[in-house]
């Protein structure tokens, strides 16, 4: 991030956004591929997705608490604003729920506000071919399209297969969320 004199004041902010899947518990791949990228990372969790990560990996990785509940007014705010986030894994509940603007979590709720805020968001859905097969999930991702939001190309798995994390490229996140974020010229 370039302050008015153009001199970097301080490293890109990117929250990852964790929702419950078994995959989950690999999202140090992308933290560790975005800290290498130059990014400081803080991670929200929804709050089925903490009992998929290990937090205090996650804590670690990142050098900030996890964020999964709204803070009490007067608290300070344990991460800076981002800079962009990256949904993963994006599951067939909150992408949804996001597209419908049901705020009912604080990762959904920072989702909600970061269209109205201009923050670009890349998504990797996770999710399995009866669920993507629901007519609400294809609604979802028009909107969410719509409003600018990225999404990651991985293909849903069979039901009850558990899916195939080996096959889920982290990684992507960043590619998507690369263009937005270069500097203009």
């Amino acid at each position: 991030m370039k302050d008015r004199t153009g001199r970097r004041s301080r490293k890109p902010f990117l929250y990852v956004v964790v929702c419950a899947a078994g995959v989950a518990a690999d999202v140090g791949q992308l933290i560790t591929s975005a800290k290498a990228e130059g990014w400081d990372v803080g991670a929200v969790a929804t709050p089925q997705g903490l009992g998929f990560i290990d937090t205090a990996a996650v804590e670690e990785l990142t050098g900030y608490p996890i964020r999964s509940a709204w803070r009490s007014p007067g608290d300070p705010r344990p991460l800076p604003p981002p800079d962009a986030i990256a949904v993963a894994p994006a599951t067939f509940n909150t992408i949804n729920k996001w597209a419908a603007g049901i705020s009912d979590t604080l990762a959904v709720g920072i989702l909600c506000e970061a269209y109205g805020l201009g923050v670009p968001i890349a998504a990797l859905p996770y999710l399995n071919s009866a669920q993507a097969a629901h007519p609400a999930y294809g609604e979802s991702l028009r909107r969410l399209r719509g409003m600018g939001v990225l999404f990651g190309s991985h293909i849903p798995h069979p039901p009850q297969s558990g899916g195939a994390p080996a096959g889920f490229r982290w990684e992507e996140a960043l590619e998507l969320l690369a263009p937005a974020l270069r500097p203009p010229g």
